[in-house]
Formats: structure tokens, sequence, C-alpha cells
């Protein structure tokens, strides 16, 4: 079968080796020719290709163009020159999710060759099957630091004002106080506001700086760290976009490559997400909704935890996301966390009643309480961490023992509690 093909390699290589590929045409044959990134997109989008020979210095080639190809099921063959600019050129495409390559002064038939076992490759992947080639990525050297990966968390829960950015900026700041070297990430696309916490008027966001070297493969540790803020010893934040305008600017393959180097440069890597599901699953298909990022976050967490406040709109919003944490985090440890935990809400014993209703109608068990606290609204009048401002607050126990859970990496001890149903708190849940 003939394989269809989309070359652009600048330079006199492309000459070449259409001049060596003129006896393979029943095995092979270039379709078009393209000047640029855009037509390659365009070529391989239309169907009209089955794989694309790029070279090394082609420019406007970056991790979403990577993955726009691996979208289409089109197969990618990168050329690289000899020596070490082709070590370096190497790096950088492996960077932006590239995985095979070979030397541009090879035979003809050799590349030849290369193209069918890269189609053949990416077939495999499509139908399940193990890669013939053996296929993982090679892990990235150098500069990505230590060989185990630190661990991400991802905060996130439904929409509303559920204390996700309270949780991961507190959060972050325990976790550093414990000596470990912490990454606070706002990838919250819908209202970022961590630099405002922590009292960061920053306008260049940090998250975005870094997308950009992520994208054109540019980004590791030492890159990350000179976009990230260093807002207290052990901790840096990389501060989302205000606009909501801005959600287009956070790619997911990018966003996907700082999370990588993220988590290979700190202990722990602390995402805040925006709340809601709207545009999730577009987001796990490799779609471009503003809830893409959910998605690759959810993906790549090694815990996630899901908050909802403690009263009846806010539990029927959480319980309504807990159900769907199966499918979406399969394969996370996923914590449920209650905010603003309070009696007047919820009625008398507001930790054991909260508690016990979640269990009944839910399942959900042993929730993470965090009380309603004045502390919290000192903190952000303060752009502090409840640590400097009120280190002996009810909040901020409560969010230090989180911590040490995490650090332990075992699920929370504190047993469910079976209170006596409420049948009128019940029936105002039922209603919303």
């Amino acid at each position: 079968m003939t394989l269809p093909v989309a070359v652009s390699v600048p330079g006199s290589a492309e000459a070449r080796l259409l001049a060596g590929w003129e006896p393979l045409r029943r095995e092979l044959v270039v379709v078009r020719r393209c000047p640029d990134v855009a037509d390659l997109l365009a070529a391989a989008g239309a169907g009209l290709v089955r794989a694309v020979v790029v070279g090394a210095d082609l420019p406007g080639c970056d991790s979403e163009t990577v993955e726009a190809f691996r979208r289409w099921g089109v197969a990618l063959l990168v050329l690289l020159p000899e020596g070490a600019g082709g070590e370096a050129a190497e790096r950088r495409w492996r960077a932006v999710g590239a995985l095979r390559f070979a030397g541009e002064d090879r035979p003809a038939p050799d590349l030849a060759r290369e193209v069918a076992l890269a189609v053949e490759a990416v077939r495999a992947e499509d139908d399940g099957d193990a890669d013939p080639l053996g296929g993982a990525a090679e892990p990235t050297p150098g500069p990505l630091g230590p060989a185990v990966p630190g661990r991400t968390v991802a905060v996130w829960g439904p929409h509303g004002s559920t204390g996700r950015t309270t949780v991961a900026v507190n959060l972050a700041a325990e976790l550093a106080l414990a000596d470990q070297a912490v990454l606070l990430l706002d990838a919250d696309t819908r209202g970022a506001a961590v630099g405002q916490v922590l009292g960061l008027l920053d306008e260049a966001p940090g998250l975005l700086a870094a997308l950009r070297s992520a994208a054109d493969g540019r980004l590791d540790v030492a890159a990350l760290r000179r976009h990230a803020a260093a807002v207290a010893p052990g901790l840096a934040v990389l501060t989302g976009a205000g606009d909501p305008a801005r959600w287009s600017e956070v790619r997911p393959a990018a966003f996907r490559r700082v999370l990588e180097v993220g988590a290979a440069g700190h202990d722990w890597t602390v995402v805040d997400l925006p709340g809601g599901t709207d545009d999730l699953p577009d987001g796990f298909d490799g779609g471009r909704g503003r809830d893409a990022v959910t998605a690759a976050a959810l993906e790549a967490a090694e815990v996630v935890l899901v908050t909802g406040t403690a009263d009846p709109v806010g539990l029927q919003r959480f319980l309504r996301t807990w159900q769907r944490m199966p499918d979406l985090a399969p394969d996370a440890l996923v914590l449920p966390v209650v905010t603003r935990v309070r009696a007047s809400a919820v009625g008398g014993s507001a930790a054991r009643r909260t508690t016990s209703t979640l269990h009944r109608l839910g399942g959900v068990e042993a929730p993470v309480l965090l009380p309603e606290d004045e502390a919290a609204d000192t903190a952000l009048l303060a752009g502090r961490t409840l640590a400097e401002v009120a280190p002996r607050s009810g909040l901020r126990r409560a969010v230090r023992r989180l911590a040490e859970h995490l650090e332990a990496v075992v699920d929370l001890p504190e047993d469910t509690v079976d209170l006596p149903a409420d049948p009128g708190f019940d029936r105002l849940l039922a209603r919303r």
C-alpha cells in the first residue's frame, strides 16, 4: 500500500530526499511539499497524508503542532543534522513531544522505511497495541532534574467559591514549611487569584511565560524557576492570568510539559484549577475547550483534592462532582475536602453532621473538614498565608494536618460518624 506523505525540509536536503524517493513511488508518494507549518497542518488535518517528514530547523513547530499530528493519527519523522547540532535539535524536539528521528544524510530507502515504521507505530498506538519500536519516549536528560519526580496535587471541585484557592495556597505553604520544595501553579482559567491572595502584583503571569517556553521546547527546571516567583523558602509560584479572556493561551500540550518539568524540579506541585466540568469531556479527547487544561491536570495528578462547601447547595454540587471522579481521575488518590464547616449552615455538631450526610447520601468516606474561620479573611487582607498571620487558627491547623497526611501518602484516619438521619436537611439537599 502506498503511503501518502507531506514533506517540509528547509534547504537543499528536501531536493535530495525527493530525488532519492522517486524510484519508491509504489511504497511512498509525496503528495505535498509544504513551505511552512501552516501548510503541513492543513494537509494533515484534511486527511491527505499519513505521515509528515520535517527538518529539525523548520520554524514554527511547537508542542501544539506535535499534539495536532498525534490527535489526527499522522506519524511525524524529524530529520536531524549530524553532530552536536543534531543532538541539541533532538533534545528540543523531544521536549515538544516528538518521538521518532533519523539522520538527514541517511539513504532515501532507509528514510522511507523509517516513515513506514513511524506510521505503523501510530496505527499500533491507535489500536492499543505495543509500539513495534518499543516506543515510549526517552526521558529528557540533564536539566529536568532528579530521576524520581515529585508528586502533583490537583485542587479542584464544582462551580462556585468552594475554597479551592485557599486550600491550594495554604497547602503549598504547609508543605514548604515541612522542608519540601513546592511549586504552586495557578491554572484557574476562569478567575486566577493566587497572585492576589499572596500579594503578588505581577502583571506578567508566570504560567503564560512558562507555557511559551514549553511550547518552543525551551522549558527546563532552570527556566521554570526563572518564570516563577519565590514567595517563601521552598515555595515558588507560577501566577495565572487574571483576565479570563486569556484562557486560550493555556494550551494543553504545553501545560502538560509545565507539569512534567514542575514535578521534575520540586517535591510537590500544587495546581489550583477552575471549578466545574462544562467542557471537560472535550479536554480528554485532546480538544481545545476551556477545561482541557483541567483534564490534563487531573490526568497527571497523583492526588486530587475535591473541594465543596458545607451548605446545602455546596454539598449537592460536591456530591455530583464526586460521583464522576472514578472516570475523571481513575488512577489518582482522590480526597474529599469540605470547607467552611459551620453550624449555621448545617445545624448543630456541624463536623459530624457533614461527615454523616456525605457518607449517607454519597458514600463519601472520611472527608477532610476545614472550619469556617475569620483567619481566612485576615490572611486575604494581608496578602499572606494562614501560617504567617494566624498560625494558631483552627483553619491553619486543619490544613497542616492535611499536608501531613499527604506527606505520609495514606488515607485520612478519621472515621466516618453515622448520625441519625435529619429528614429536613436531606429534603433540602434533594430539592436543589
